[in-house]
């Protein structure tokens, strides 16, 4: 959370001037597995993470409860992004994919997209959820962080892209130079800057 406040601020500086004024959403976790990840079907993970498969609960509380909590005690506009790295960047790409209008703006950085042996990605390139959406940007980066997260990250981009939705916009970025630990900084400033959430 600091992170990311201290990122938006620094975009909000005058001479910066790339983000409007936000407001900034943390939630306090205690179990990002659990939150972040939906149920897999490999036993070793079963057996390792016994307390992961709940995305979809953690997902109904942001529509359900957050959001609309936000709505009514804010003074909000149409932009809504979200920010995921790692299994963060997972749920992300599930709320992207199973519930694309909850959010406008993605920011989607190293996804954990090897859960379940990639079965988030979906097997077509069209995805009937994006029908009812309205205008979607999305940024994806990845570091030096090996094959399976690399190019997961990429397939990732190419499926968005293969939808051909005129409103839905991909960006992605390779940074060669970081790796998991190092890139979320510099992805999420550039992230702003290619989602012109201005």
């Amino acid at each position: 959370f600091i992170h990311v406040a201290g990122l938006v601020q620094f975009s909000n500086f005058s001479w910066v001037n790339i983000l409007k004024p936000s407001i900034i959403v943390g939630i306090a976790n205690v179990d990002r597995r659990r939150d972040f990840t939906y149920p897999t079907t490999i036993e070793k993970d079963k057996k390792d993470f016994p307390t992961t498969g709940g995305s979809e609960k953690f997902i109904s509380f942001i529509e359900k409860e957050l959001l609309p909590f936000i709505e009514k005690n804010y003074k909000t506009n149409a932009s809504r992004p979200i920010i995921g790295q790692s299994l963060g960047g997972l749920l992300a790409t599930e709320i992207l994919f199973k519930k694309p209008v909850l959010f406008n703006n993605y920011i989607i950085v190293s996804p954990s997209l090897w859960w379940d042996n990639g079965s988030i990605l979906p097997k077509k390139s069209v995805t009937p959820e994006f029908d009812n959406a309205d205008k979607i940007s999305v940024y994806i980066a990845v570091g030096k962080e090996g094959k399976v997260m690399v190019g997961g990250a990429r397939q990732l981009a190419c499926i968005i892209k293969g939808m051909q939705k005129p409103l839905v916009k991909v960006s992605f970025e390779y940074f060669e130079k970081e790796d998991h630990a190092t890139i979320f900084h510099q992805a999420v400033y550039n992230g702003f800057k290619a989602l012109n959430t201005k």
